[in-house]
Parts: structure tokens; C-alpha cells; sequence
């Protein structure tokens, strides 16, 4: 046979040989995809999202060595009885137990006391404002003005109205379990229209308190991040929440990108350090300093260790991050042996972002790529004592349109959708603050504006 014809055929082997060689690597990094999947445990997806539901066993927590129930020492909670009781029930015996003679004339030494703690039958009450006029000797008739609240032949009263906001944004109710509740507990007979209204009317009435919580979060030291995915009326739109330890700030928007944030915070947050998840939004933003949640990088790296078992970088790079969180909890930033181990722990990162992994690691390697881009944000809460090291916060914030949208399906207006993120700011800025909820909603309530509702 003619040597160049071997010579191509060869050469067709060959790549014939890469080709398949290409595929079996393809092929593997697939498979192996389904052999250590990803999951809630691993990385951000949702636990509703896991397949098979795997035993939890991939959590961030470690035992914590105490036995289950109350702890030893703890404060407890004991059913205390009222000083100044509202109902008082005297308990006379009448007759002897011993020989049946009447006890009516005895004296009555007081005994011990049990107390029950009951609500009464809940009743709605009807409040009729009945207007009269007079005419003055100089022949003026004069008529009395309703009060500004009572608008209409027959409304529904403040503390119904916060009430409805409080089932909607606190509870979470849907329109028609909240139309049950109102009928069968207070015998009030209101339409899932009627609730509508009043949400609309509700959501207007915080728009002030709504703007100072976005106002004074922009201000604040530390602020958190996060968006959530929602569904308003069968399309895909996003809530995002921007808070701190004492304000959360909710907002609904079509977008889930900057425009959403230069729409909110044009200025961005100038005097702010910003903790996120390291959304690329996110890492946009104007801001003093920024912090990447450590929670998300570590559950990513479990997902990575149990991807690519031989491969060590992943592990190095945990256990780095394991290591600045335990010394965050006895930093003192004043302390030389502190601040001599915050900068071994930059010098271990530096180390590590100088050894890449294995390339053919590929979702290792994009991790290990994301850490080079994100490097300068790791650890800044090693150098501010008020910056926490994850974005649990902001996550808590936002959870709460999930659980609503679980429980009471999708939002059916983009109005509605924002009326629900306004009233869920101020109950979570409330709850931060120690307030009672449904007391600072009634507070709302009684606000009169000129409002405009559909």
C-alpha cells in the first residue's frame, strides 16, 4: 500500500482519536454532573429544586455537642397569672360536705386562686355617625361634617384595614382564606374586591414611612442585598430587598440587573460597605466597600469538593474560609496577634489565587476564576467590625415572598406586587425594631391622604 495513503489514514485516526477522545471528556464532566448533583445542601439552589430530597448531611452547621431539649441554665417561659384579673368568679361552698347544713351565714376565708385565659366571642361593630343641621337665629342653616375617614354610605374601618394588611404581608394569607377568616371569626362579610381596595389604600398610606426606610438604609453603614425570582400574573419578575439591622427595604421590579438599582439608588451607597451573593448587579454598585456572602462560597465549594475528590485546591480553599470566620469571632482589631493572623490569612489567598487548579476541573477552575475577580471583596469583614461575613440577613428578608407566593400563588398585578413589598418593609422594619406589628400597622391606618385606588 502506497505510504501516503497509510500517512492519511493516519492522520484520520488521529482525529478521529481526538474527536473521541473530546466526546469521552464531554461525556464524563455530563455524567459525573448526575453522580454529585447539586443541591440545596452544596450551593444556592432551593431545597424545592433538590432531586431525591438527599439526608442532610451537606449542611454548613457542625454538632453542636449540647443535648436536645432546654438547655441547662436557659430562661424559661412559664403561663404567669394577672395581677389585676379582668372577671373575678367567687366560688362559695353552700352546704356542708359533712353533715348538709347550710353554710350561708359562715364566714368565708379566701383560699387559693386559678386563673383561665380566654378571648371573648369577637364582634364587629357597627358605628353609625349621624349628621344634623341647625339654623342660626340669623336664618344660616349649618350642617355637621363627617369625619374625614367616613367617605362613603357604608366603609370598612381602620382596624379592618390593618388587619387585612397584616393577614396579607404578615400571615400571608390568600384573598380567600382571608375572606373566611374575616367572616367566620369576626362576622365581617367582605369580598376578596374588598380586600383588594383596601390593600391598595393601605399600600398608598405607607408610602412615606416606605421612603424614609429607603432613605436612611441608603445611609447606613452596612447594607444587604439579595433579589428573588416571583411570578405577576404568569411572567418571571424579580424582588429585591436592600436592608440592615434596624430597616428592610423591599421593592418589585421587571429586571433583575442595574437597572433595577440605579432606578432605587441612583447614587449607589457611597458611605456603605455592601454584602451580596456576588451577583454581577451587585458587584456593580457604587459603594465604600463591598463583601461577597461566605455562606454561598462554601456551600459551593462542598458541591466542588464532592465534584472533583482528588482535586485539593477546593479543599485548601474552604478550609481558608473556615479559618477567617473562626477568627472573626475573637477579632480584635487592635490586637497585634489578631491582626498578624488576618494577614497570614490574605497571604494563604494570595497563595492559593497564584496555583490554579486542574483546568480540566472545569466548574472548579470557574470558581477558582470568580475568586481571582472577587478577591478584594473575601475578607473585608476581617477589617470592619460591623460587616458580617454572609448575606443571611438579606436572605431572611427576602424569603418572605417566596413563602407568600407558596402559599398564595402568583401576584395578579404588578400593583399589587408592590403594594406587597411597601407593607412587607414596614412590617420587617417594625419587627426589627421590637414593635408590635399589628399595633404599628393600626398607626398607619389612621393616616388620611386624598388616595387614589383601583
Amino acid at each position: 500500500m502506497d505510504i501516503e495513503v497509510l500517512i492519511r489514514r493516519l492522520e484520520a485516526l488521529e482525529k478521529k482519536v481526538e474527536t473521541l477522545e473530546k466526546e469521552n471528556a464531554s461525556l464524563k464532566e455530563r455524567l459525573a454532573k448526575y453522580e454529585n448533583p447539586k443541591n440545596s445542601r452544596n450551593s444556592s439552589i432551593p431545597p424545592s429544586k433538590d432531586e431525591n430530597r438527599p439526608a442532610k448531611n451537606q449542611s454548613l452547621r457542625t454538632p453542636s455537642g449540647k443535648k436536645p431539649g432546654g438547655q441547662k441554665g436557659r430562661e424559661g417561659k412559664t403561663l404567669e397569672m394577672k395581677a389585676f384579673p379582668d372577671v373575678v368568679i367567687e366560688l362559695q361552698p353552700d352546704y356542708c360536705n359533712n353533715c348538709g347544713a347550710s353554710l350561708q351565714d359562715r364566714l368565708s376565708i379566701k383560699g387559693n386562686s386559678r386563673q383561665v385565659v380566654d378571648i371573648p366571642p369577637i364582634k364587629a361593630v357597627y358605628t353609625e355617625y349621624q349628621r344634623f343641621s341647625k339654623i342660626c337665629k340669623c336664618g344660616c342653616q349649618n350642617t355637621a361634617d363627617f369625619p374625614q375617614r367616613v367617605n362613603a354610605p357604608v366603609s370598612y374601618g381602620e382596624n379592618i384595614e390593618a388587619l387585612i394588611a397584616y393577614f396579607h404581608a404578615r400571615q400571608h394569607l390568600p384573598f380567600a382564606r382571608m375572606k373566611e377568616t374575616f367572616n367566620n371569626i369576626f362576622g365581617v362579610n367582605i369580598s376578596e374586591g374588598g380586600i383588594h381596595y383596601l390593600l391598595n389604600k393601605f399600600g398608598q398610606k405607607t408610602t412615606p414611612v416606605y421612603e424614609i426606610i429607603k432613605q436612611r438604609v441608603q445611609q447606613s453603614y452596612v447594607v444587604g442585598t439579595d433579589e428573588t425570582g416571583v411570578k405577576v400574573n404568569g411572567k418571571k419578575h424579580w424582588f429585591w430587598t436592600w436592608q440592615t439591622s434596624k430597616l428592610t427595604f423591599i421593592t418589585h421590579s421587571n429586571n433583575r440587573g442595574s437597572e433595577t438599582i440605579n432606578r432605587e439608588f441612583p447614587l449607589g451607597f457611597p458611605q456603605s460597605t455592601l454584602v451580596h451573593d456576588g451577583w454581577k448587579a451587585q458587584l456593580k454598585t457604587t459603594s465604600q466597600n463591598h463583601q461577597s456572602c461566605l455562606a454561598h462560597l462554601q456551600r459551593a465549594l462542598n458541591y466542588l469538593d464532592q465534584r472533583y475528590p482528588n482535586d485539593n485546591w477546593g479543599k485548601d480553599f474552604k478550609n481558608l474560609l473556615s479559618r477567617s470566620l473562626k477568627l472573626k469571632d475573637k477579632l480584635e482589631l487592635q490586637n497585634r496577634e489578631h491582626q498578624l493572623e488576618r494577614t497570614s490569612i490574605i497571604q494563604n489567598l494570595d497563595y492559593l489565587l497564584e496555583r490554579p487548579p486542574e483546568r480540566k476541573n472545569k466548574e472548579l477552575y470557574t470558581f477558582y476564576k470568580r475568586m481571582c475577580r472577587e478577591k478584594q471583596y473575601l475578607f473585608t469583614f476581617l477589617f470592619l467590625d460591623d460587616v458580617p461575613s454572609d448575606n443571611n440577613a438579606s436572605e431572611r428578608a427576602i424569603r418572605n415572598v417566596k413563602v407568600k407566593q407558596k402559599i398564595s400563588g402568583q401576584f395578579k398585578t404588578e400593583k399589587a406586587a408592590q403594594n406587597f413589598a411597601k407593607i412587607r418593609s414596614v412590617i420587617d422594619t417594625t419587627i426589627k425594631s421590637g414593635l408590635n406589628v399589628l399595633e404599628s400597622l393600626n398607626l398607619l391606618a389612621k393616616i388620611h391622604l386624598d388616595l387614589q385606588t383601583d
